[in-house]
């Protein structure tokens, strides 16, 4: 036989969820801010979290035209990507 958890346990660790999906939020918006002192796959990882999980409608747009920008640097890895998306089903 198990215990319940109590109610209040769920809460916790539903704001404790909340709270980090904010800090990694914070974190992608720091490295976006500060582009020219990250490495490009850093940029590429934080522009996914802010497309993905961005407050807003332009914070989601802004980091998909990075990504676009960050592609058009490197040519080889932009073609690369694109060849991986047609070989899918």
């Amino acid at each position: 036989m198990t215990i319940p958890l109590p109610y209040r346990k769920h809460r916790q660790r539903e704001q404790a969820r909340q709270d980090w999906i904010e800090e990694r939020l914070r974190e992608a918006r720091m490295v976006v801010a500060d582009v020219v002192n990250h490495s490009d796959h850093l940029l590429r990882l934080a522009c996914n979290v802010l497309a993905l999980h961005g407050e807003t409608e332009e914070e989601r747009k802004d980091a998909r035209i990075l990504l676009v920008v960050l592609d058009a640097r490197s040519p080889l890895r932009a073609e690369r990507h694109r060849r991986e998306q047609e070989d899918r089903p």
